[in-house]
């Protein structure tokens, strides 16, 4: 989890993985910068995939960047919103890539959020069986998660992120300017992600969170830098050691079984992902305390973060005729299930987490309340 200086104001954390192994960098002004792109495979040609809310403001800088490295560089502008993560969209990459006749050298940028990243990902890991790509997040929730760790994917209507492979990029590109024009209700979606590194791995940085959350909201550049930098670490040292999710990785699932569900019970789009993901902590978080794990105290606390994040803590009705059975069907098919069994990330005591089955009951208990509670 140790950072190196590259220049003021900029840093790389390093995921090692071997071969595999690649660097986040974490800083401004990164897009216009050649040094980025340092030392990756340049192949003849580039793809930039973006979306219609991203392209128009960062695809031409990326465009200018790149060009000093690649021949040739392509852009494809895809549809924005988690409702576009399918393969109908996918195969618009695909169709680009046969289109411009692209090789085996042919470099992918993921210019976007977490859905242009983990499509442009999965469509680098598919197509000629595996091209290179660089993730260029934008959003702070892409920044500090979906885009760092290899996880690519689409959405399936029974279930999120249920079709996909783990392929790493060359490189992950945190570029904090970025972050200056995010809508106010995508930064509160990031922040469910940042919030969530610190019941799972360090509470330290959850007390930090608690005390800087106004300059969170208010987007201090330090504050963000910071909150950017040590989510990456924790992220890097979780998926170090266990890049396919056999074990430890499953932590950072905390509060994604109900959120996934939320997402796919209201229509994927209606509410954000982070969103889903803040309201699914406070269920999961009730789920340990209801096990004996964690006290009221650490309850309300972390309820109170997620609120002042600008989050949601009362759980939507899928179903108005059987609420309970909508939420625990959509779960059945949580990647994290076994034999039919839901497991679920609780956390353990605040700062360690573990997956663990729970009874139907208890789940039954905590969805029945988190839908009704204010």
């Amino acid at each position: 989890m140790n950072e190196t200086v590259l220049k003021p104001s900029v840093v790389r954390v390093p995921i090692s993985l071997g071969e595999r192994s690649y660097q986040i960098h974490v800083g401004s002004g990164l897009i216009d910068e050649a040094s980025s792109f340092e030392d990756l495979a340049c192949g003849q040609s580039a793809l930039i995939v973006s979306n219609e809310t991203v392209a128009p403001l960062y695809l031409d800088r990326l465009v200018a960047t790149l060009i000093k490295r690649h021949r040739m560089v392509h852009s494809l502008v895809l549809p924005d919103g988690e409702a576009h993560k399918h393969w109908i969209t996918l195969n618009l990459v695909f169709d680009k890539l046969l289109q411009l006749q692209c090789d085996r050298k042919t470099v992918l940028y993921a210019l976007g959020g977490g859905v242009v990243g983990d499509m442009t990902g999965f469509a680098a890991a598919c197509y000629m069986r595996g091209v290179p790509f660089v993730q260029v997040p934008t959003t702070l929730l892409a920044q500090v998660d979906s885009s760092v760790g290899g996880k690519t994917g689409i959405n399936h209507p029974l279930g999120k992120n249920m079709i996909g492979a783990f392929y790493q990029p060359l490189r992950v590109i945190c570029d904090l300017d970025t972050l200056s024009t995010l809508p106010p209700r995508e930064l509160s979606a990031g922040l469910a992600e940042v919030i969530k590194y610190g019941p799972i791995a360090d509470m330290a940085f959850f007390d930090w969170i608690e005390a800087n959350i106004d300059a969170l909201m208010a987007r201090d550049a330090a504050t963000l830098a910071f909150a950017v930098k040590r989510s990456c670490e924790i992220k890097a040292w979780v998926v170090g050691q266990d890049e396919r999710e056999s074990g430890l990785r499953a932590i950072l699932n905390f509060g994604h079984t109900f959120g996934h569900a939320i997402e796919a019970g209201m229509g994927y789009g209606a509410w954000l992902h982070g969103e889903a993901v803040g309201c699914g902590m406070v269920m999961a978080a009730r789920l340990s305390h209801a096990l004996g794990l964690v006290d009221q105290a650490f309850l309300s606390r972390l309820e109170s973060l997620v609120q002042k994040a600008g989050l949601p803590v009362v759980a939507p009705v899928l179903d108005p005729h059987d609420n309970v059975g909508r939420y625990m069907e959509l779960m059945r098919v949580d990647k994290k299930a076994e034999a039919g069994a839901i497991r679920f990330v609780v956390i353990d005591v605040p700062g360690q987490a573990r997956l663990q089955a729970v009874p139907d009951e208890l789940v039954a208990e905590v969805i029945g309340r988190s839908c009704t509670e204010s």
